[in-house]
């Protein structure tokens, strides 16, 4: 079964700076999050997909890899002690239990599936049972990138409308991208990690069509062209560079943003915030697509 987009993983040096960041740039952020493995997150919640600010804020807890297991705050350590940036595209699932097998027979898995609960709270203050069970899978190509599929235990807990209205118009998420200089090398994976199969092919990348977002492959000649933006590339492999986001009109967004003094720019009728001010992102706003 196909998977859409379900988080992805921002992992910044000061969570606090970064959630200013966020509002500044229109959205509404959740409460700081303490996980016992030594990270701390607060959430960016849009329409079945949400953004995971993340922090390494107790470094002492951090556990290493073992043989079978993939350490969620080692890898985000390493990440950080290079860059800031989105360094992990986390899709949804119905059974994490079956996706592991299922990334295990194609090659790209052989991870113990990490099941953890936290107790979250409703807008007006109650508490509620958080709990969710990952899959992990590797493209051996990709170092700097990591991928998994999420499931819910308790989604009525955690989706929630109030959470979801921001202040720049954003309602969802219609895609992720990533870049690689060679997007064709990782299409086997792509299919293997997205349940795709049939993938769209084009003179721009290699791009998953997901009942919940795109999620494409570009070169970086091609990204620059559609963003505007020259995409870092660290090492070998597929990066993460940027998100879109839809908005029914990106001039009252490109307003609240000079307000803010957070320094977006037009390109190809979009409205981009450059990495170096979205702490190692790159942010796109672009009306929804016609027809």
């Amino acid at each position: 079964m196909p998977h859409g987009l379900d988080h992805i993983v921002h992992a910044v040096r000061d969570l606090d700076a970064a959630a200013e960041f966020y509002r500044r740039a229109g959205f509404t952020i959740g409460a700081r999050n303490r996980h016992a493995w030594g990270t701390h997150n607060r959430i960016v919640q849009l329409k079945r997909c949400y953004i995971e600010i993340l922090e390494v804020a107790e470094p002492e807890k951090i556990v290493p890899h073992g043989a079978r297991s993939f350490s969620f705050g080692a890898f985000n350590q390493d990440f950080l002690a290079h860059r800031e940036g989105f360094s992990m595209l986390i899709l949804n699932s119905s059974n994490a239990a079956d996706d592991a097998r299922s990334f295990e027979a194609a090659g790209i898995g052989g991870f113990k599936v990490f099941d953890f609960g936290r107790e979250g709270t409703k807008p007006d203050g109650t508490p509620v049972k958080l709990a969710f069970s990952l899959a992990f899978a590797s493209d051996p190509a990709s170092p700097n990138l990591r991928f998994a599929v999420c499931q819910h235990h308790f989604p009525e807990n955690f989706w929630d409308p109030a959470f979801q209205t921001h202040a720049n118009g954003t309602k969802a998420v219609p895609g992720a991208v990533m870049v690689a200089d060679n997007p064709a090398d990782h299409h086997i994976f792509l299919k293997a990690f997205t349940g795709v199969t049939d993938l769209n092919s084009s003179s721009i990348g290699v791009k998953a069509r997901t009942e919940n977002g795109d999620i494409e492959i570009m070169e970086q000649v091609a990204f620059r062209g559609q963003f505007g933006i020259s995409p870092e590339v660290a090492g070998e492999g597929m990066t993460l560079p940027a998100l879109r986001f839809e908005v029914a009109d990106i001039a009252p967004v490109e307003a609240l943003h000079r307000q803010n003094e957070i320094a977006s720019q037009r390109h190809a009728g979009r409205l981009v915030i450059p990495p170096d001010f979205a702490h190692g992102a790159t942010l796109i706003f672009e009306p929804p697509k016609q027809g």
